[in-house]
């Protein structure tokens, strides 16, 4: 623990420490039991560990107690007495050096996180939480990426100014304005699940500041506590926590499902609670000691140890228990293991149910990790080793439709791409055709989308792509033609369907492609756009509703790529397929849907199949019903739009024709 009299990491990397040590206890940090409250800590190594307890998140010490050495690392202290609302934190002596620390495994905290809070759980529900559940699980999942500042901060939100910005604006169901906002608007959008960016305690924003900061939030201070500063109050730790369920039952209550986007993969500064409870164990080192930087974010957690394992896989499992969340994202999933995704994919279904819960993730990492013996990490190229409820975003698909994700001049399909025709028919199968490196074990896996938080927006992505140096805030309809074909060529391939806010109304964030701590002006939904793109809105949300009757495009299971039929290259930047609609009940009104997608500048005529054609979409209107007469054999597509047609079911005998 010492080098030259200075205190320096231990690190922890065999197996018979972890074997040793192992602690599968679900009980660790402070619980509140009746009238009584027990402190329990893991840190193997450290020669003693005392607890201090303040009344308020300011106040000096008014209470301290030596913990217990117990077996597999494990200290603790009882308490003959109820101390909800109290704060706590501990002093831990490793090699001779004492260092106060918050607790790890807190489920509450103060203002800024530097102090834990002891939490009696219950008594921080709303009214009716007991009871809330999640709306019955669609067909269909259609995922929105969302921010909590960025959905109310604009003033045309319509929300009170006290919760602008805050988990309480997700409560405010009719905004009263000259157009639906906020929660009103998310309802009339179809979507199924909100996907909230980072919302546990984050380390990058001042609780105590002004409401001009921001952050995205991928900076973890403390994994099992609400983040602050979307609180009202951001001095008692119980207000961020029952605010935050009050947000999600809203979410609930307004047919919506919420996933929470989870960091595990590094914590916000290196000397954090983990480092200060066991020093070296939680973090990943390089042959010459050095921290890894996997993440780019100056640490890697050490997913691949037993406890650093147990820690993520409980603390999704208290989410998911206490908060009510419907569903994980994982970022930078590549740096977590196969073995760690897989294993909470088993408890989340053996707790809830298969497949009840979401859990998706990014499957790379910023750069190379050193992983643990023995595991295999959960990047792209190791998908068909995670279990097939364990979805990745797809940066193929993004990258073929848009172009490069870093380069905002170079195109993909849709904006002047070229050669680009016949991998876009590998990814209308979400890629299971057997013709890439990476193997899926169903489209069930892929995640489709074309912008999420990270880099530029769509809009702007194909402003500058085809315009260049531009006014982001003028309309050009080129580039409306070229995100409408964006979204129609994503929302018909086989997978899960992603999009970030905003995109179905041009959102812009004036070029800036990494907004991570920009203002909130920069990242606010301004929904006035709404409006000026109502086309583009509408256009959305007839592919919502669109994409809930395809059961041959929401098929998800292994042999759902057979029904992928007839793909052709017709010419330069045109593609053709054939999807078999059929559905198990033979219910459905079209039992074959043909889909055209023309990126190039001139319109096409394509050959009918034989058959009854609807067109059922295209480059002006989604969710409509267009008869083609019969004797049409051709059908015309314009340029730089796509095309869906369903054929009518067989007219069985005696019925009406």
């Amino acid at each position: 623990m010492r080098d030259n009299g200075k205190y320096t990491d231990t690190v922890f990397a065999d197996k018979e420490f972890d074997k040793k040590f192992l602690y599968n206890g679900k009980d660790l940090g402070a619980r509140c039991e009746g009238e009584s409250t027990t402190f329990k800590v893991w840190s193997p190594l450290a020669e003693s560990i005392k607890l201090r307890l303040y009344r308020d998140n300011d106040s000096e010490v008014c209470l301290e107690s030596e913990l217990r050495p117990e077996d597999k690392g494990v200290w603790k202290t009882v308490f003959p007495e109820n101390l909800h609302g109290m704060y706590y934190d501990y002093l831990v002596r490793n090699g001779g050096v004492e260092m106060s620390t918050a607790d790890p495994y807190a489920v509450g905290c103060g203002c800024n996180g530097s102090r834990s809070m002891v939490v009696d759980l219950r008594r921080t529900d709303p009214p009716g939480f007991e009871s809330d559940a999640a709306p019955e699980m669609q067909a269909e999942q259609i995922i929105y990426e969302l921010h909590i500042k960025d959905f109310s901060y604009d003033l045309r939100s319509g929300v009170p100014e006290e919760y602008r910005g805050k988990y309480k604006a997700f409560t405010v169901g009719r905004t009263n304005g000259e157009f639906p906002t906020c929660m009103e608007y998310l309802k009339e959008l179809g979507v199924t699940h909100v996907h909230l960016l980072p919302f546990f305690d984050y380390g990058s924003v001042d609780e105590a500041g002004d409401g001009g900061q921001f952050n995205w939030g991928y900076d973890p201070l403390n994994f099992n506590v609400p983040e602050g500063s979307y609180a009202t109050d951001t001095r008692d730790g119980m207000v961020r926590i029952r605010e935050c369920k009050e947000m999600i039952q809203a979410f609930h209550d307004n047919g919506i499902r919420v996933v929470m986007d989870v960091v595990y993969n590094h914590t916000y500064r290196k000397d954090s609670w983990f480092q200060r409870m066991v020093p070296g164990y939680y973090y990943r080192h390089k042959e010459d000691g050095s921290l890894s930087n996997g993440s780019a974010c100056g640490n890697d957690i050490a997913a691949g140890r037993a406890m650093v394992d147990n820690f993520i896989a409980d603390s999704v499992m208290y989410w998911a228990k206490e908060y009510h969340l419907d569903g994980f994202r994982f970022d930078l999933m590549g740096l977590l293991t196969v073995e760690l995704m897989n294993r909470i994919r088993r408890e989340l279904d053996a707790e809830f149910g298969e497949g009840e819960k979401l859990m998706y993730g990014e499957p790379w990492g910023a750069d190379n990790s050193p992983m643990e013996t023995g595991v295999r990490a959960a990047l792209k190229e190791n998908v068909r080793y995670l279990d097939e409820g364990v979805g990745i975003f797809c940066d193929d698909t993004r990258d073929l439709i848009k172009g490069h994700v870093f380069y905002e001049e170079e195109p993909g399909i849709v904006n002047g791409g070229s050669g680009l025709e016949e991998q876009l028919l590998h990814a209308v199968t979400g890629w299971c055709d057997g013709e890439t490196y990476f193997s899926p074990k169903s489209c069930a896996q892929i995640i489709n989308y074309v912008s999420a938080h990270d880099n530029f927006t769509l809009w702007d992505k194909l402003v500058m792509s085809m315009h260049g140096e531009a006014d982001f805030a003028k309309r050009y309809e080129d580039v409306l033609a070229a995100n409408k074909l964006a979204a129609f060529t994503y929302f018909t391939c086989q997978g899960k369907l992603f999009l970030q806010a905003g995109e179905e109304f041009g959102r812009t964030k004036s070029g800036e492609g990494n907004s991570y701590c920009s203002s909130p002006e920069i990242n606010m939904l301004r929904w006035d756009r709404t409006v000026e793109y109502g086309e583009l809105v509408d256009y959305y949300k007839g592919l919502i509703r669109l994409r809930k009757k395809m059961p041959g495009l929401c098929d998800k299971s292994p042999l759902a790529v057979k029904r992928i039929t007839e793909r052709q290259v017709l010419g330069e930047g045109v593609v053709s397929f054939q999807v078999d609609n059929r559905s198990e009940s033979g219910d459905g009104d079209w039992e074959e849907l043909f889909i055209i997608y023309n990126a190039a500048s001139g319109n096409c005529d394509v050959e009918l199949p034989a058959g009854r054609w609807e067109i059922l979409a295209d480059g002006r209107e989604t969710d409509c019903r267009r008869a083609v007469a019969e004797t049409e054999k051709r059908i015309c597509v314009d340029a730089h739009s796509g095309m869906m047609l369903g054929r009518c079911r067989c007219v069985r005998q005696g019925e009406p024709g």
